[in-house]
């Protein structure tokens, strides 16, 4: 059962700007460290904050607040398996606001899907809830 959908634009010259006026100011409000270790490592790092900063904002769109009601950036960390696959992990405020929208008996299930084509970043997630699996 699909309990919310969230999807972002993130115009990446714009978090290039972002970057050269406010450096860590920005990236240590906005993401935590291993977001910002991915991001460094790559030669220009305002693609992957572009593709974090559209996907944690469709994941607070997905939870029905938005960055409000104690939904905090720092709250949703975007994340990558090693074959590459982002995934999302919460927290905090943003973690709370998902085990309301859960029904009993259910799991949380989040899916993110990132792209970027210069200059735009785009993030979608899906937010479901499945039925808990008996223990075997």
């Amino acid at each position: 059962m699909i309990i919310g959908i969230g999807t972002d634009l993130c115009d990446i010259r714009r978090i290039e700007r972002v970057l050269l006026r406010f450096e860590e100011r920005f990236t240590n409000r906005i993401f935590d460290s291993s977001e910002r270790e991915k991001a460094e490592r790559k030669h220009n790092p305002a693609y992957s904050y572009a593709q974090s900063f559209a996907a944690k904002e469709a994941c607070a769109k997905a939870l029905g607040t938005g960055f409000r009601k104690g939904v905090f950036w720092k709250d949703i960390t975007i994340r990558n398996l090693e074959t590459g696959q982002p995934y999302i992990k919460i927290k905090g405020g943003a973690f709370k606001r998902l085990q309301l929208l859960i029904p009993p008996g259910m799991e949380a299930q989040l899916d993110v899907s990132q792209s970027d084509e210069y200059p735009i970043a785009h993030a979608i997630v899906i937010i479901s809830a499945n039925p808990i699996k008996p223990a075997q």
